[in-house]
C-alpha cells in the first residue's frame, strides 16, 4: 500500500474518532443539561429554532448564575419568612386578590435575600431555572395569575392556584444547604378556609 494511501486511511480514522468523540461528548452535555434544568430544557427546546441554540442559551445561563453569589438564608431570615408567609395565607380568606400580590412580593424580597437579580422577571426566570428548573413553571403560572389578579381578572379558584404555585418555590429557596427544612409547616389555602368553616359551625 503506498504511502498516499496510508496517509488517506490515517486521516479518515483520525476524522471518524474525533466525530464519535464529539457526538459522545454532545451527548453527555445534553444529558447533564436535561437533568439540571429539568422541564426548562424541554421548553427551551421548543421556545427555540433548534436544540443546539436551545443548549447554548442554557449554557449562558450557567455561567451567568456561576457569577452570581447565591447565598442560603440565614436560620432567622428562614424563619421570619416562614412566619410571614404563614400570615399571608391567614389573610387568603378574606382578601385573596391581596394575598396574592403580597406572596410575589415575598417571594421576590426571598430571591433578593439569597443573592438573584431581581429587577426583570424574565431574567429572574432564566437565573432561577439554572437551580429550580423542575419547579419554575409553578413561578410562571403563578406570576400571570397576580397581573391578572391586579386588574381583577382572576377568579377566587385562580387566586388559590397561584397561592399553591407560589408555595412550591418559596419552600426551595427557604430550604438549607442540604435540602432539608426547618421552617415551620405551611398549611394551603384550602386549608385556612376549612379552619374558617369548623370556627363557623
Amino acid at each position: 500500500m503506498s504511502t498516499v494511501i496510508w496517509v488517506v486511511v490515517i486521516v479518515v480514522a483520525v476524522v471518524a474518532v474525533i466525530a464519535v468523540g464529539s457526538a459522545v461528548l454532545q451527548q453527555r452535555r445534553r444529558h447533564r443539561l436535561r437533568d439540571r434544568f429539568g422541564p426548562e430544557y424541554d421548553r427551551t427546546v421548543r421556545e427555540r429554532d433548534n436544540r443546539r441554540e436551545a443548549e447554548q442559551e442554557l449554557l449562558a445561563r450557567e455561567q451567568r448564575f456561576s457569577g452570581l453569589e447565591i447565598r442560603p438564608l440565614a436560620p432567622q431570615a428562614r424563619d421570619g419568612y416562614a412566619r410571614k408567609w404563614m400570615e399571608v395565607q391567614e389573610r387568603f380568606v378574606d382578601a385573596p386578590g391581596f394575598a396574592v400580590t403580597e406572596a410575589d412580593h415575598l417571594v421576590t424580597s426571598v430571591m433578593a435575600e439569597r443573592g438573584y437579580p431581581t429587577e426583570d422577571f424574565e431574567q429572574r426566570l432564566s437565573d432561577l431555572s439554572v437551580a429550580h428548573g423542575r419547579t419554575l413553571d409553578h413561578y410562571r403560572q403563578a406570576h400571570a395569575i397576580s397581573g391578572r389578579a391586579a386588574h381583577q381578572e382572576a377568579s377566587t379558584e385562580e387566586l388559590r392556584q397561584a397561592m399553591v404555585h407560589y408555595r412550591v418555590l418559596f419552600e426551595e429557596l427557604l430550604e438549607t444547604p442540604d435540602g432539608r427544612s426547618t421552617r415551620p409547616a405551611v398549611r394551603t389555602p384550602q386549608d385556612q378556609t376549612a379552619r374558617r368553616d369548623v370556627r363557623g359551625q
